[in-house]
């Protein structure tokens, strides 16, 4: 894997006192650079908008990532590669001269969630919609396409890369294991998530995780059937479930402060049927686990199967497990970080250092595994709706601040 020596830092000799301000500092918003033209931001208003109409849940963004592949023609990339891991893109804009690739990551899914918003685009699809904000993410990163069609890098080069099923966790696994990714060998990776309840444009900035690792279990109780006045003649399932989740309230500590944070949620079980002469004979479990590293998360969820182990030895059932839905910490390199911070205040952004990571899974973490990057914040403000409720819309004044973060970041690293 390639990586950068940095000449870029000597630009920001003061990146590294940077980093170490407080927790909480933040910056006055002073007149910030623009980037779009009115031409430029109505086009991409309308996109968004159009998107938002329109959307496709995971695995199945086939009319987004069209659209995508649409406005991307206009933009004139050196390459495009279409259908990475399902629906994912990734174009290339290369300046033809040696130096660093950088790649910059949107999500193209929505949610399964019934939208109640009345306005004009609205979602067209009975029960999905963009309430994440992925359809503005998406947008940004073809803002950017506009901006390096106009004027390439100076030196090395950028992929723009569209990612599927991000909401399930199967997107960027997808798209690593696709052999025709294994070309692309970014030095540095970006992405940023819209904020609700930050001031609208704040940047939010955190070295090490920034999101939590999630995953989650179904354990499945393979019991007998009784009469409900002979329970004796059977197995019912219900005391293993309960032995496995009084221990995983000892095993939680719901205190993200620590470095040892833990939550474990119960997120749905089921047994038996409404039937009051029957004793059930088998019955389901599904938690969701969540920690602040990869190492930690390894560990919880040994120690969660070894409960079920427990149980099934204590009660004779038995228990199978599986995992799904399983998201990455994201790990923010400090180079990148720094990077980040450098572009912003240069644009004349509000900064805030975040103390402890965010509790949300991300399916962006898979990527910083394998290659050194960032995931940072951007205000949505303080009063927009929160994350996957029904009455969440994207603000369209985010795009210019992607848009021009994005742009710098490109500027500062490959100038």
């Amino acid at each position: 894997m390639r990586r950068i020596k940095t000449p870029f830092f000597w630009e920001f000799p003061s990146i590294n006192g940077i980093l170490q301000v407080q927790q909480g500092i933040e910056r006055t918003i002073s007149q910030a650079m623009h980037i779009l033209t009115t031409s430029q931001y109505s086009a991409l208003q309308a996109f968004r908008k159009e998107l938002h109409a329109n959307p496709g849940v995971s695995g199945e963004e086939h009319k987004t990532a069209e659209r995508v592949l649409a406005f991307l023609a206009s933009c004139s990339p050196n390459a495009v590669v279409s259908g990475l891991g399902g629906t994912g893109i990734v174009a290339t804009f290369d300046s033809g001269k040696p130096g660093p690739c950088l790649l910059f990551r949107a999500e193209l899914d929505a949610l399964p969630i019934q939208e109640v918003n009345s306005f004009a685009y609205a979602s067209k699809v009975h029960g999905v919609s963009h309430k994440c904000g992925h359809d503005g993410h998406t947008t940004i990163l073809l803002g950017l396409a506009q901006q390096l069609h106009e004027k390439r890098p100076e030196k090395g080069s950028v992929l723009l890369l569209f990612q599927p099923a991000e909401e399930d966790g199967r997107g960027a696994k997808a798209m690593l294991a696709d052999p025709h990714f294994a070309h692309f060998k970014p030095d540095f990776v970006f992405a940023f998530h819209n904020l609700p309840g930050y001031p609208l444009h704040q940047v939010v900035y955190r070295e090490g995780s920034f999101s939590a690792a999630v995953t989650s279990v179904i354990f499945h109780f393979f019991g007998k059937t009784a009469h409900a006045a002979e329970p004796e003649h059977g197995l019912n399932p219900a005391l293993s479930i309960a032995h496995i989740l009084q221990g995983c309230g000892k095993l939680s500590n719901n205190q993200p402060e620590r470095d040892d944070f833990t939550l474990i949620t119960p997120v749905q079980m089921e047994m038996g049927e409404i039937a009051y002469g029957i004793s059930a004979g088998y019955g389901e479990l599904r938690l969701t686990l969540r920690c602040w590293s990869q190492e930690n998360m390894e560990k919880l969820s040994e120690e969660v199967l070894r409960l079920a182990e427990d149980a099934s030895a204590k009660y004779g059932l038995y228990i199978t497990h599986e995992w799904t839905h399983s998201f990455n910490a994201i790990e923010n390199n400090p180079e990148a970080v720094g990077a980040v911070y450098g572009a912003a205040e240069q644009l004349g952004l509000s900064i805030h250092k975040r103390a402890y990571p965010f509790k949300w899974g991300e399916d962006f973490g898979l990527f910083t595994q394998h290659f050194p990057g960032a995931m940072f914040g951007i205000g949505s403000g303080e009063t927009c709706p929160a994350l996957h409720n029904p009455d969440y819309d994207f603000p369209d004044e985010l795009l210019d601040t992607g848009v021009a973060l994005f742009h710098q970041l490109c500027k500062d690293i490959l100038s």
